[in-house]
């Protein structure tokens, strides 16, 4: 199946190259813009392939209450592809939008972003259908690539990122109002839908930009998301590791039975103030029981905060999209090059409650604290040191490592 894939993606890299080759040279250009594009002349037509590779390696480390009370550990340090993906996407007439983007870290392939959508429509904006991620958390709509840690706060394992649906969405006011919306099914990592009867999400997110001065390089972004799921087979579970995808999960509820809908609330915001950026998340879960139980409510929220010691700043992207790529001042090395690249310092407070009623899933808090060095625009090595507080159980520390290109 891999190979086939692979086969699969390399056909299309050498078809696309082809196509530019074989046009006339003054209808398509073929350029680099912090990955491969080829463009036509009148911008009506655009094709763009490239990837991601991240490398990662950890070594953690539990104290005697933790063992004792979870067991010891089975391994000391570890190491994974945590992301090997690659991509093609384009746009047809201007207007109409596609992606397909494969995952191949992994024992198997899965699919991430596989989408056709419709551009500039009046009112709506954007139509996608495929699998795309939920418009939930602006740490969510923030890709990986960009994304300050490591790893996302605990609320990731709240809820699924991508699922198969059609979502819209469209900013108002001079981009100062960002309104996204969608209907969804559950899907499996090859993006097939798993449901068989009547599961659904709708989910809808609702974001702000309050400041947004350029020339000072001042931002402020809130937004509130709504979810109110149907779960096909009326379970729920959340397992949470702590801020490492190499980590042991140290909080789980176990698996909840007989589920009539799950409604989930977040707030977000973030401000940029030159260099230092700011960052916050509330999330709840509502479990609503089908039977003549009592109902559920877990929660989690981070606040985060990040400096460069270098001068660069945050970019943000859109309301959909959350934050993008970091341009160094100075890259480091290359032609003509003599710079440090771009140093960034961050820290991070995260909290999840996995106890509610008669569910002891556990109480964790994480503080993490990072360095970011990115080399280029494609290229950054990133540093986490994570220490985990699991409530009356025990704590562990955990010190990541990753080597990331992106193009």
């Amino acid at each position: 199946m891999k190979s086939n894939v692979i086969l699969t993606f390399l056909n299309l890299f050498i078809g696309v190259l082809l196509f530019a080759q074989e046009t006339n040279e003054n209808s398509f250009s073929f350029k680099w813009d912090n990955g491969f594009k080829i463009e036509s002349a009148d911008k009506q037509f655009l094709f763009k392939f490239g990837g991601r590779i991240m490398l990662d390696h950890a070594y953690f480390n539990q104290n005697t209450e933790l063992d004792a009370n979870l067991g010891p550990l089975q391994t000391t340090n570890s190491t994974e592809i945590r992301r090997g993906r690659f991509f093609v996407s384009g746009a047809i007439y201007n207007n109409v939008e596609f992606k397909l983007q494969a995952d191949f870290a992994g024992a198997e392939v899965s699919l991430k972003d596989v989408y056709i959508g419709i551009k500039n429509i009046p009112i709506i904006g954007t139509l996608r259908m495929g699998h795309v991620k939920e418009p939930f958390r602006l740490e969510t709509m923030t890709s990986s690539k960009y994304i300050i840690f490591l790893e996302r706060s605990f609320s990731e394992s709240f809820l699924p990122v991508r699922n198969n649906g059609v979502i819209l969405f469209n900013q108002f006011f001079d981009k100062k109002l960002g309104v996204q919306a969608g209907y969804f099914r559950n899907s499996d990592g090859t993006a097939n839908s798993i449901d068989a009867n009547n599961g659904y999400a709708l989910t809808a997110r609702v974001t702000s930009l309050l400041l947004n001065n350029e020339e000072k390089k001042q931002l402020w972004h809130v937004g509130l998301g709504l979810s109110s799921r149907k779960i096909d087979d009326n379970t729920y579970k959340i397992s949470s590791r702590p801020e490492s995808h190499l980590g042991l999960k140290y909080i789980n509820t176990g698996t909840i039975d007989n589920i009539d809908k799950i409604n989930f609330t977040n707030f977000e915001t973030a401000f940029v103030l030159g260099s230092l950026a700011l960052q916050a998340e509330y999330l709840t879960a509502n479990v609503n029981m089908d039977a003549a139980t009592n109902d559920y409510k877990f929660s989690s929220y981070y606040g985060q905060a990040s400096y460069f010691l270098t001068g660069e700043n945050r970019k943000y992207k859109s309301s959909y999209s959350g934050f993008g790529r970091i341009k160094p001042n100075n890259n480091f090395g290359g032609k003509n090059e003599e710079g440090s690249g771009a140093w960034e310092l961050a820290l991070r407070y995260s909290h999840s409650n996995l106890n509610s009623e008669d569910i002891l899933g556990g109480e964790q808090s994480d503080v993490t604290l990072g360095l970011n060095w990115y080399l280029n625009s494609a290229t950054r090595i990133m540093l986490n040191h994570v220490w985990a507080d699991v409530i009356d159980t025990g704590k562990a520390s955990i010190f990541q490592m990753r080597f990331q290109i992106d193009f």
